[in-house]
C-alpha cells in the first residue's frame, strides 16, 4: 500500500521520493496544499475503491495516516 502511494505523489505531484516515509508530513515536509490534497483523495478513491469521509480528511497529517486509513478502508 504504501508503494502505490508513493508512487501516486511521485506521478501526480512530482515529489522526490526519497522524501515520502509513512512519517511524512503531507503539508510541512511534502509541501502538500489542499487542493493538492483534495486531488490526492479523488485518485486514491479511483485506484483503491475507497471512499474517504470529509472528516477523515481532515485528519490526515502524514503519509502514515494515508495508508492506515487506505489499509483500514479499502
Amino acid at each position: 500500500m504504501f508503494e502505490t502511494l508513493k508512487n501516486l505523489l511521485v506521478e501526480e505531484l512530482q515529489i522526490d521520493p526519497d522524501d515520502i516515509t509513512l512519517e511524512s508530513n503531507l503539508a510541512s515536509d511534502l509541501g502538500i496544499n489542499s487542493i493538492e490534497l483534495a486531488d490526492l483523495v479523488m485518485t486514491c478513491e479511483e485506484k483503491f475503491d475507497v471512499e474517504f469521509k470529509d472528516e477523515d480528511i481532515s485528519n490526515l497529517a502524514t503519509i502514515g495516516d494515508v495508508v492506515k486509513y487506505l489499509e483500514e478502508n479499502a
